[in-house]
């Protein structure tokens, strides 16, 4: 009879404080960081176009442009040519296309082998 009485002791003890194993602190709000402490960084991929002038024809005036695979410029698009970091022109860009290589007239500016496009 005593371990009875000793079980539903025990039993009532433990779905007690069993309760409390379901209740669950309320959540407060995350406060700005304070001077000194570093937020995680968003990082977002960068969608802009990148190429490089492989070769110019001055006669022509226009330029042919290789760019990373995968990415490629609509036709009639304008993009900038960049050298040493200072925009020196601008080309639009026409046509034909081979693989990843691009054919661009030269609306402003000047170009040489190596020059950087961006469409920015």
């Amino acid at each position: 009879m005593k371990i009875y009485a000793l079980g539903t002791l025990l039993l009532v003890a433990v779905l007690a404080n069993g309760c409390d194993l379901f209740h669950h602190p309320a959540q407060t709000a995350k406060k700005p960081p304070a001077a000194g402490e570093t937020t995680p960084a968003i990082v977002t991929p960068d969608n802009s176009l990148t190429a490089r002038v492989v070769s110019f024809n001055s006669a022509g005036r226009f330029v042919v442009l290789v760019f990373p695979v995968g990415q490629m410029p609509n036709l009639d698009q304008e993009l900038f040519l960049y050298r040493n970091g200072m925009k020196v022109g601008e080309v639009k860009v026409t046509g034909p296309q081979r693989d990843n290589n691009i054919v661009a007239d030269l609306v402003t500016g000047e170009a040489q082998v190596g020059d950087e496009v961006r469409d920015q």
